[in-house]
């Protein structure tokens, strides 16, 4: 099963972008962040044409995620449940199951900086997010947690980490939400097979970034332990970033060894999903 996330930085301005990666790429799950987009205009028929089925959560001009999915989408929650701190108002978060498999979508604020208010917002919604995980989620079940996280876990997911150190998304306190929504029960899919530096998700579109290298690493895939054995692949699709008018992030792709238990697409007359 082939199980993608991509910040997208508005589905519909980058759509023929994400159709022509799709085609390509073939993925089974295409999660999508920054969407910018409120529901009733999310453009679903150019993936139920391919044979996607879509669950989506936006709002306009800014945040929104989306779920697309070959097979039947089941259990579809969006933002946090029993939320009385105003965190669902910016829609940053969907989850479903699939094929067993429960998948955690999330667009995790930027902060902006460490002083603003936004930064205290942001490790807020961490800590919700660790809440969540650790009222949902049971030892034994087949988890993917994914998305924008906005965090470099590490100086090897930076291109020059001396220079910011300290700074907005690789502050010591962003890097302990982030362990603490992990706490061990995740594993980073793409540091099973790289363990070195040099490997971006995002370039600022600022200052040449992309043409120098300059970027981070901060777009993951995390699965939960009982699937590491299952994980075949997990790369950086960093061509798409030489799009023209691109995303400034790029697709991340794993391959997951998952027996497809619904192995038809859905007929036209299928019911699809009441949200």
């Amino acid at each position: 099963m082939l199980i993608a996330t991509w910040n997208v930085n508005s589905v519909r301005t980058r759509l023929s972008q994400i159709i022509n990666w799709i085609n390509h790429a073939n993925p089974d799950i295409l999660c999508l962040q920054e969407t910018k987009v409120i529901d009733d205009d999310f453009p679903i028929k150019p993936f139920e044409e391919l044979g996607y089925e879509v669950i989506v959560s936006g709002q306009k001009s800014y945040n929104g995620v989306a779920i697309i999915s070959k097979f039947k989408i089941e259990n579809v929650s969006k933002g946090f449940p029993n939320e009385t701190l105003g965190f669902n108002e910016q829609k940053r978060l969907i989850s479903a199951v699939i094929n067993g498999l429960k998948i955690i979508n999330v667009y995790v604020p930027n902060g902006s900086s460490i002083d603003s208010d936004k930064f205290d917002y942001k490790i807020k919604w961490l800590q919700q997010l660790s809440s969540l995980l650790d009222g949902q989620v049971k030892g034994d079940d087949l988890v993917c947690l994914l998305g924008d996280f906005n965090i470099a876990p590490s100086n090897i997911d930076i291109h020059a980490p001396q220079k910011y150190e300290g700074g907005i998304m690789a502050s010591q306190i962003e890097r302990e939400s982030l362990f603490n929504v992990i706490k061990g029960r995740f594993i980073d899919s793409f540091r099973i097979f790289e363990k070195d530096s040099g490997h971006w998700t995002w370039w600022d579109y600022r200052n040449n970034a992309f043409d120098l290298n300059k970027g981070w690493r901060i777009d993951h895939i995390y699965i939960s332990k009982n699937l590491s054995s299952k994980l075949k692949s997990c790369v950086i699709e960093r061509s798409q970033r030489e799009n023209l008018k691109p995303s400034d992030h790029a697709p991340v792709l794993i391959n997951l060894e998952i027996d497809n238990q619904n192995e038809d697409y859905f007929d036209d007359d299928d019911d699809f999903l009441e949200i």
